[in-house]
């Protein structure tokens, strides 16, 4: 690989294209540092967003009046205010509040984790429901005819058809997802934006990673439509809408 590294030294030399992610050990460290954070963020976000959708939507249709009201105004109020709030919400405000005698007993990444990840699950909670509500009725119907319990319904029946119909919308938002985790930029964690501007600070090379950022996000991008699309092929059922 060095030979790598000494072409892109030399492409700096030629032509003022300071690409030291390349050549400079130290640099490359950083930013291979920053790029997994934002994969490992994204993947955590991701998975937990979608169980949050699950859950609420499965608590949407609950018989109980109070946990449909709390799962209605958690919608609410994460889709109704921007996530840089929340995120600042939960690390400088629940944050103060869980703060040891040592220093804060949940770090900025796990508070970015929670964070992006309600906001997330609030959007999949109504993808999710939206998708339960395409299902035909007379599907249930059937279901309980063969002694089907609700819950067996929902589990075996429902939501394997809701989440075929749902896949388009998901798709949407865990793409916002993936480019919403740059806020965690907001509260010093070191992912692929924050370790960015740390190295156009030393090496006043703005214009380049800034298009080196762009091409990291939208591989990172380009890499989930492709597997959601995948998905959606591979288990897709003629009729229930995808």
């Amino acid at each position: 690989m060095q030979v790598v590294w000494d072409w892109f030294r030399w492409l700096y030399d030629t032509t003022g294209i300071n690409l030291t992610i390349f050549y400079d050990a130290f640099d490359r460290t950083r930013f291979a540092s920053g790029f997994w954070m934002t994969v490992k963020l994204s993947v955590i976000c991701i998975l937990l967003s979608v169980v949050i959708g699950i859950i609420g939507a499965g608590i949407q249709r609950s018989r109980y009046r109070i946990p449909r009201t709390v799962v209605y105004w958690y919608i609410q109020a994460f889709r109704n205010t921007p996530p840089l709030v929340q995120l600042y919400f939960f690390y400088f405000g629940l944050g103060a509040l869980l703060k040891g005698v040592t220093g804060p007993m949940v770090t900025n990444v796990t508070w970015a984790i929670i964070s992006l990840s309600f906001f997330a699950g609030a959007f999949n909670v109504e993808i999710f429901r939206s998708g339960i509500e395409a299902v035909p009725r007379t599907t249930l119907e059937a279901a309980e005819s063969l002694g089907f319990s609700r819950l067996q319904t929902y589990l075996r029946i429902v939501f394997p058809l809701a989440f075929r119909i749902s896949l388009p919308a998901l798709n949407n938002n865990l793409v916002n997802l993936v480019k919403t985790t740059t806020l965690a930029y907001a509260i010093a964690v070191p992912e692929m934006l924050y370790v960015s501007s740390q190295i156009w600070s030393d090496e006043l090379n703005v214009p380049v990673m800034m298009n080196v950022l762009l091409v990291a996000y939208f591989v990172l991008v380009g890499i989930l439509v492709w597997i959601m699309h995948r998905w959606e092929k591979a288990i897709r059922v003629p009729g229930f809408g995808v």
